[in-house]
């Protein structure tokens, strides 16, 4: 299940109060997707990493209680009193045997030791395939009939669409694009400290936007990607030197068209980029006008991609003749 899909899904679930399980290979964004549900709908989200917790840290301690002369468990407080909100159970199937028993309770009956959960809050729980190469335990068979299991794959579009959102660097993106494969490169099969991933990609971007050195930054990526591929994307970065200027394309200036194929996978990236960065009708005709004179594949990649950031062009004139010209792309 890619992206877009499992997040459509989780809304329902969610809204249900089903108990879901999301499983998916590390680094691909499954504690996201959960965080920008709870932050689109305003509702409160608690993040639990069981595989750090003991079995009395959600149960609670117990106490001697006067009163009612008996024992009894003082809840934690972490555990959410009232309102609506998602309780995230990260890394469920990496948490040992014991606090799985303790969650267990809490996923069945939404209570656990003196403690009950809100009827508000929905559980939501994840972790990576017992193939992933990860520490986990083989969830007990009554556990697992307590969720529905959701598996959540890598895309590319979905991912795409994502990062021109989240303002990831457009050199990124591009590479991206361009080799689809070196989206995600986890093979479980291998013992790399650093491999491609979602996640990865994420830290490359912030090591582009970071003060590092040139003579230190393939190390550093390299840190987060792997060797090998960050070799491949410094290469393809070097094509930026050859880059049109995007911000006069964005005025209308006349501007030759590139013609090497890495040079106008990080044109059209930069373009979505800088243009959602600030947009306005003037702009979007310009890029439209631009792109008429494109490699026809290049021109529609690029009406796609702002197509799929939300961009609406119905109402613009030149959007009729780009339709026009590149319809027979459109079939």
């Amino acid at each position: 299940m890619k992206a877009s899909e499992l997040t459509s899904t989780l809304r329902a679930l969610i809204e249900a109060k089903i108990p879901t399980f999301v499983w998916g290979a590390p680094g691909i964004g499954k504690s996201s997707i959960v965080k920008q549900i709870a932050d689109e709908r305003g509702i409160g989200f608690i993040d639990l990493r069981l595989s750090l917790m003991d079995p009395t840290d959600l149960k609670g301690i117990p106490f001697y209680d006067e009163k009612e002369h008996r024992a009894l468990w003082a809840p934690p407080a972490f555990l959410p009193r009232e309102g609506e909100g998602i309780l995230f159970l990260d890394e469920l199937n990496s948490a040992p045997p014991s606090v799985q028993a303790s969650a267990y309770q809490l996923i069945l009956d939404r209570c656990v030791g003196e403690y009950e959960l809100p009827l508000g809050w929905a559980i939501v729980a994840a972790g990576n395939r017992e193939g992933d190469r990860g520490i986990v335990y083989k969830m007990s068979a009554p556990l697992a009939n307590r969720f529905v299991h959701l598996e959540m794959d890598v895309h590319v579009n979905d991912w795409r669409n994502w990062a021109f959102s989240s303002g990831i660097d457009e050199r990124v993106i591009a590479y991206i694009s361009y080799k689809n494969e070196a989206l995600f490169s986890f093979d479980p099969l291998l013992n790399e400290k650093s491999f491609a991933t979602p996640r990865s990609w994420e830290f490359v971007h912030k090591v582009l936007g970071a003060t590092i050195g040139e003579a230190l930054l393939l190390e550093t990526i390299s840190g987060a990607i792997g060797r090998e591929r960050a070799v491949d994307f410094l290469s393809f970065l070097s094509v930026a030197t050859r880059l049109p200027d995007l911000h006069a394309v964005l005025e209308g200036e006349a501007i030759e068209q590139a013609d090497d194929i890495e040079v106008l996978y990080v044109l059209t990236s930069g373009l979505v980029s800088a243009y959602m960065h600030a947009p306005t009708p003037e702009k979007l005709e310009n890029i439209l006008r631009y792109s008429l004179e494109m490699k026809s594949e290049f021109a529609v990649l690029l009406v796609q991609d702002l197509q799929r950031c939300g961009v609406d062009m119905e109402h613009s004139r030149t959007f009729v003749q780009w339709v026009h010209q590149f319809a027979y792309l459109l079939e």
